[in-house]
């Protein structure tokens, strides 16, 4: 079973449930931070890393004496990672130039300038359509290391963890590498990224349930109902865990009343709580009866 932690916003406590509950179960355990921007599930977890691996995406290089710069690779590129200066000119029937959004403008070179294909490896994807597109057989892929995997134990949790390099933005493509090391025979709990933009989409997808933690206030109610909007469109399931339930307001509760959304559990705002988080100390160490608390919660799901 594979159970996603989610939520709308940062700082709800999403990594807070799911360390804690990778604690609670007495069962075979695989815990995936995909929160590779900054993942901190380690903090709490203090896994012993046995083994370290480095991510890398493909992207293009291009042969200037094969290339006859036709321009086919920048129009073929959906994330603008390729321009051609000063293509060659074409006819109309060739690739359409001169009409209406047409990638290579119809203009006649200057004599004295040269052509040139520029290759912008913070906006590849890697998907290689470049590549395999390109008529003269031009382009290469050259690999790009954008993060590494790290994986080991944690009181006999299988732990593994993505960082991504400082000044990459392609932090899908490294989810994706965290999430191929996914153990079916375990029961896999996946840290998501905050908020609802690319990450979090590509680390809930392929849960079996997704649990969203969020908090009694305007803008945790705000950003539960984007996430809850992902969910539906991803046709997971979901709960909801509010925590510090005891301040802010009641309309998180009444949304989930009304919508028929199961809330999962309540965590109340408690300093003694919050000065263990401040350590590094989970919940379950500090106050143990929350062991049951969370299996009741991980029976939930499963009901």
């Amino acid at each position: 079973m594979v159970i996603s932690i989610a939520s709308g916003k940062g700082g709800t406590g999403k990594t807070t449930v799911a360390t804690n509950l990778a604690l609670s179960l007495n069962k075979s355990i695989q815990f995936l931070d995909c929160d590779v921007e900054e993942p901190d599930a380690h903090i709490f977890l203090k896994p012993k890393i046995e083994s370290k691996k480095t991510v890398s995406i493909p992207v293009p290089h291009v042969d200037e004496a094969k290339c006859n710069l036709c321009g086919k690779c920048a129009q073929v590129c959906a994330y603008n990672a390729i321009a051609v200066v000063n293509p060659i000119r074409r006819s109309k029937n060739e690739i359409g130039v001169g009409k209406e959004n047409s990638p290579i403008p119809e203009t006649k070179p200057h004599k004295e300038l040269k052509g040139k294909v520029l290759i912008f490896p913070e906006l590849c994807h890697g998907c290689g359509g470049c590549k395999l597109l390109c008529p003269e057989k031009a382009i290469s892929e050259v690999d790009k290391d954008i993060g590494v995997i790290e994986s080991g134990e944690s009181k006999a949790i299988q732990f593994i963890h993505g960082k991504l390099n400082i000044g990459e933005v392609l932090s899908p493509s490294l989810i994706r590498a965290v999430k191929e090391h996914i153990n079916p025979t375990r029961t896999v709990i996946i840290d998501v990224p905050p908020g609802t933009s690319c990450p979090v989409i590509e680390a809930i997808k392929g849960s079996d349930y997704c649990i969203l933690v969020t908090e009694p206030t305007p803008f945790g109610l705000n950003d539960l109902i984007l996430a809850i909007e992902v969910l539906k469109k991803l046709d997971i399931p979901f709960g909801v865990v509010i925590n510090r339930a005891d301040i802010g307001d009641e309309k998180v509760k009444q949304y989930c009343q009304n919508y028929k959304i199961p809330v999962l559990m309540h965590i109340p705002f408690d300093k003694e709580i919050a000065i263990a988080y401040s350590k590094g100390i989970p919940i379950v160490e500090v106050k143990p009866k929350y062991i049951q608390e969370f299996g009741k919660l991980f029976e939930k799901i499963v009901n």
